[in-house]
């Protein structure tokens, strides 16, 4: 009986090893899932700050200015943020019971872009008074 147990090679079996490496596999799959989505989240995270400040500084000029220039317009934040671009559409607010009021106040919805394809966005809305 020496000399069988002698003969044996104290080291894993092939099965041994492929079941360990299963599992690291699937562990690091996990992980990398994991760390994939914190990235993403992380990027959306970003773009909600950046753009709310950019549409509050945005939103900061268009309270200045006179009905005349409320009108429709676009356009970028410059070199500083040169991914963002905004968007301002001006409407009439129109109330049913109340015409005489209609002609002093105005809808002003403004949307901040990011990504390719405008692929993420916020958005602001503004009653403006203007006399």
């Amino acid at each position: 009986m020496n000399a069988f147990m002698n003969n044996r090679n104290p080291g894993f079996t092939l099965l041994e090893v492929m079941v360990a490496m299963s599992i690291i596999a699937i562990a690091l799959t996990a992980l990398l899932a994991s760390q994939s989505q914190s990235i993403s989240i992380a990027g959306e995270a970003k773009f909600s700050t950046t753009a709310a400040l950019l549409a509050q500084s945005k939103m900061a000029e268009i309270e200045t200015k006179t009905e005349d220039e409320l009108i429709y317009d676009s356009g970028d934040f410059g070199n500083d943020f040169p991914d963002y671009s905004w968007e301002m559409d001006v409407r009439d607010v129109i109330f049913t019971d109340e015409e005489e009021f209609t002609d002093y106040l105005k809808q002003v919805d403004l949307t901040v872009y990011w990504g390719e394809g405008r692929q993420y966005q916020y958005s602001l809305r503004l009653y403006h008074f203007v006399s």
